[in-house]
């Protein structure tokens, strides 16, 4: 089974990330062919800032080797060490329909919170198809809100190989129920763009102002507090399993609960479940030559996969006209 997933450098990692999609990526590696990677690409659409390009691919780097990505059990590369993609992408083009592209919720999303419309905006998903269908995924570990992209993917390789013939592989989103999206500290889904995420290796003083900026209800002290659409609950949750959870649920539906305390005990909480990985990270920070080697190595093995595909695609269009 070929599982493939990427992640955007746009800003600091967080919890969303965390438990969505990276935590589920690092557990895959030990039984599947895994394919990880950085969408500088797609972070162009929000990140004009060069210098903050560069740092903040660097450290989603770091971020995912010290939370136990394995290069050695993986693929783990950088989008753009892979250019072939866009002439995929450009294939790929010529066999998606507007109507298709004009439907994605994400484009009509962040239009409506602000960004400027722009065709990179609107073309994202194709070449997010054009990144999974370079290296023949099976399954793409997204959050719900990606789904559609996954979607997309799939209805644009379908189209493909019944105008070229078989090329592609039908990929299918891969998602948990219990963390289809992640609550950001709004009450929205949690994401670098809305501005409302909780670090994954923040400092404590910004963790502390971080998770204190959760935002809840105001039921009484005395009144039982609402599970359902509870932003403080369901980030908690995250880190609790069985009893655990249940017991927290029990606190918040029995009177007396206050908010403030429940968010002491989150801080303390994240703090101590990152604090392995902090010190892992300090390590591999440190060497950044190892880093970059890392990534250099995985984008070798990522163009190798990528290479039957895109043979596959330009012999069946006829772009190979020499044979």
């Amino acid at each position: 089974m070929r599982i493939l997933s990427g992640i955007q450098p746009s800003g600091h990692l967080h919890l969303g990330n965390y438990f969505a999609m990276m935590k589920r990526m690092i557990e895959y590696q030990e039984n599947h062919e895994l394919f990880c990677f950085l969408v500088n690409y797609h972070a162009l659409t929000s990140v004009t800032d060069p210098n903050l390009l560069r740092e903040k691919t660097m450290e989603a780097a770091t971020d995912f080797l010290a939370l136990g990505l394995d290069p050695q059990k993986s693929i783990f590369w950088v989008q753009s060490d892979m250019p072939e993609v866009h002439e995929l992408a450009w294939l790929l083009s010529n066999v998606t329909g507007m109507g298709l592209l004009e439907r994605c919720h994400a484009y009509k999303d962040k239009i409506a919170k602000g960004m400027a419309a722009n065709h990179g905006l609107f073309a994202y998903p194709v070449l997010m198809a054009a990144d999974i269908l370079i290296c023949g995924a099976n399954k793409v570990p997204v959050g719900k809100d990606q789904k559609q992209h996954v979607e997309v993917a799939r209805d644009v390789a379908q189209r493909f190989n019944v105008t070229y013939g078989e090329t592609f592989v039908l990929p299918e989103a891969d998602i948990e129920d219990d963390l289809a999206t992640v609550p950001g500290t709004d009450g929205q889904k949690m994401s670098k763009s809305y501005g409302n995420i909780i670090n994954i290796f923040a400092d404590e003083a910004a963790l502390k102002q971080q998770v204190m900026a959760i935002k809840t209800d105001s039921t009484p002290v005395d009144q039982p507090k609402p599970i359902e659409g509870n932003a403080l609950f369901a980030i908690y949750s995250l880190f609790l399993e069985g009893k655990e959870k249940e017991k927290l649920q029990e606190r918040f539906i029995t009177p007396g609960l206050k908010y403030g305390e429940v968010k002491k005990e989150l801080l303390g909480v994240i703090w101590e479940f990152f604090a392995p990985y902090r010190a892992e990270r300090a390590r591999i920070a440190a060497d950044k030559g190892y880093v970059v080697d890392t990534l250099r190595m995985g984008a070798r093995k990522a163009r190798g996969a990528a290479d039957e595909f895109l043979t596959k695609a330009r012999r069946n269009t006829g772009l190979n006209y020499y044979e």
